[in-house]
């Protein structure tokens, strides 16, 4: 049982099977597209993209969505919000990782995330060329398909894979290279993964030891941060702050190496 009854859809089902199966839904659009020509614009400076893609994927899942759970709010990254009669909101990212899809790199997800008031109490994170999904409901555990998953158990940073992503930002990004030079050579590797999401998905299950990024937004991060929790492990602000679904950074490990980050980077 989760620690928050989640309202039925409207046809009976749980809110996690409709999430699961819109991510799909969304998942076959985005996949049958992949090696297709994108039409590409910019929502703000260079890097800022989005694709007809985005924008196919994210009203399939709208049009699921409001469908099952007419009462509920959107929060949607290509879609103007909309308020819901009931205190939940669906938070939703068509494809984390749009300039990873756009230049053929299959590395991208669907995010969809459920919100009480602020607090996020269901995630899934789809990954469709992989066809990988992680999902997570509050006071239930995390999993990577049927697969329960924990965090790593390492306890040091000099043993840990780190990953980030620069954002769209060139200061922030140039702090966050600022983060790796100090981190650097004292990790066993570092990556840059081009999904925040799958980032965090990857800290869920221990593939990455740890996860940060400067520059997110909720549909960025909400399902991570319910899948790293669930999964036993620590994701705050950069500076150690409680996270919440207006935070633009994120620290994701184990209790150990977070700690360790922390005082090894925080001035």
């Amino acid at each position: 049982m989760t620690t928050l009854d989640l309202p039925v859809s409207a046809g009976g089902k749980p809110a996690l099977d409709i999430a699961i199966h819109a991510a799909r839904q969304a998942g076959d659009i985005i996949r049958s597209h992949f090696h297709s020509e994108k039409c590409v614009s910019y929502k703000e400076g260079r890097s800022n993209i989005v694709t007809d893609v985005d924008l196919l994927a994210e009203k399939c899942i709208i049009d699921l969505l409001q469908q099952n759970y007419p009462g509920f709010g959107i929060m949607a990254e290509e879609s103007p919000a909309t308020a819901g009669e009931l205190p939940y909101t669906w938070i939703i990212d068509p494809i984390d990782g749009t300039r990873n899809y756009a230049f053929g790199i299959p590395h991208f997800c669907v995010c969809i995330a459920l919100a009480h008031g602020e607090e996020v109490v269901l995630g899934v994170i789809y990954d469709p060329m992989r066809d990988e999904l992680f999902r997570a409901e509050k006071g239930c555990g995390a999993f990577l398909d049927d697969m329960p998953v924990a965090v790593t158990d390492k306890t040091s940073l000099s043993v840990s894979l780190v990953s980030f992503d620069l954002g769209y930002d060139a200061d922030v990004g140039q702090k966050m290279l600022g983060v790796t030079s100090a981190l650097w050579p004292g990790v066993v590797s570092v990556r840059v993964m081009g999904s925040a999401a799958l980032g965090l998905a990857y800290v869920a299950c221990s593939r990455l030891d740890l996860y940060f990024h400067f520059s997110l937004y909720p549909w960025d991060l909400a399902a991570g941060i319910l899948l790293v929790r669930e999964a036993g492990g620590v994701v705050t602000e950069f500076e150690g702050q409680p996270i919440g679904l207006n935070s633009r950074t994120v620290v994701a490990s184990n209790r150990a190496i977070h700690r360790e980050f922390t005082r090894k980077v925080i001035r």
